[in-house]
């Protein structure tokens, strides 16, 4: 692991917002077992759903959560306050649905730049996606999609991917207002991300997992994805805020698979399930995946988790919280 930062993490206050969701949940395990103190902005800090972080190792000593929600300036304000740093992984609202979702993104985005330049916090982590990144319909099948590789806003309005198109927004705003605020931004792209669930509630990237499991998926998809593992995820934010010249964008992704590819390592490790065999488009041939390099965070130290063990823990993580029942084996 790279060095930490001069002053002492244990008397760091650092705020990661939207603590609840399933990476978020992950950063403020691992910077409570660091030493951190953690305020976590969640919406409702009374809502059972919250339990989990309370029950992380540390979270009596050190853990605060803040009522803030990402559209209430002065909720984000409060919580911001008096923090080193600021981890920013929440999003106001699902942009994955409809255009009007993205304004609030942008928005809420917006608002976690005012709240930490006006706290004078040493860097602000942001979450963006590597959706932000590779949806170009005119990039080469050569070029290696890298940390200078941006979406294209067109295609993805064309193609209607609203998730793309948001958080491709949002980080762009993230850039210009933290050079605006004089803020120290550095941003991780993750990829599809798997493993195991703090959270009780299951998330959009882990359910595209459990439907080749429940039999509710009969197909796989003639597609492509890039796949991480949470606990890497969070290992990354965590890297690029204690690493003084961490700088930019940092593409985290460990390896890309076709979706036949992840229904036979399903298969293969849990039998017990009725993952689908066939392909839901016959007619083409299997896409290819495309080029990526994960070298700047590999620089910095971190080494990531095969895809294999990803869908491995993501599926006993299902299991052990009773999402996913288990067949008798024959």
């Amino acid at each position: 692991m790279a060095a930490a930062n001069s002053s002492p993490i244990s008397g760091q206050t650092v705020c990661v917002t939207g603590a609840g969701g399933f990476i978020a949940s992950w950063i403020v395990k691992l910077l409570l077992e660091k030493g951190y103190t953690v305020k976590g902005t969640v919406r409702n800090p009374d809502d059972p759903k919250n339990d989990h972080l309370r029950e992380l190792e540390g979270a009596k000593e050190r853990l605060i959560l803040c009522r803030a929600d990402l559209l209430d300036y002065e909720g984000l304000k409060e919580a911001i306050r008096g923090c080193d740093g600021v981890f920013h992984t929440a999003s106001p609202v699902s942009v994955s649905d409809v255009p009007d979702n993205v304004e609030p993104a942008v928005v809420g985005t917006k608002n976690v730049i005012y709240a930490a330049a006006e706290a004078k916090v040493r860097r602000l982590v942001f979450t963006s996606t590597i959706g932000a990144v590779y949806m170009n319909p005119n990039r080469s099948p050569d070029v290696i999609v890298d940390e200078s590789c941006w979406s294209d806003l067109d295609y993805c309005k064309d193609t209607k991917n609203w998730y793309c198109y948001g958080k491709t927004v949002a980080e762009q705003v993230a850039w210009e207002e933290t050079k605006k605020r004089g803020v120290d931004l550095v941003v991780v792209n993750p990829s599809l991300v798997l493993g195991p669930l703090l959270q009780p509630t299951i998330n959009a990237s882990i359910i595209h997992i459990l439907k080749y499991l429940t039999g509710s998926a009969k197909t796989y998809a003639n597609s492509v994805q890039a796949y991480v593992h949470v606990k890497d995820v969070a290992l990354a934010h965590i890297l690029v805020y204690e690493t003084p010249a961490a700088s930019g964008r940092y593409l985290c992704a460990e390896s890309i698979l076709h979706r036949g590819e992840v229904v036979e390592i399903l298969a293969k490790f849990f039998p017990e399930y009725p993952t689908p065999t066939k392909c839901s488009d016959e007619k083409n041939p299997r896409v290819k995946p495309y080029k990526f390099s994960n070298k700047k965070l590999k620089d910095l130290g971190l080494e990531l988790t095969p895809a294999k063990q990803c869908l491995y823990d993501t599926v006993k993580s299902l299991q052990e919280q009773g999402h996913l029942p288990i067949p008798p084996r024959d």
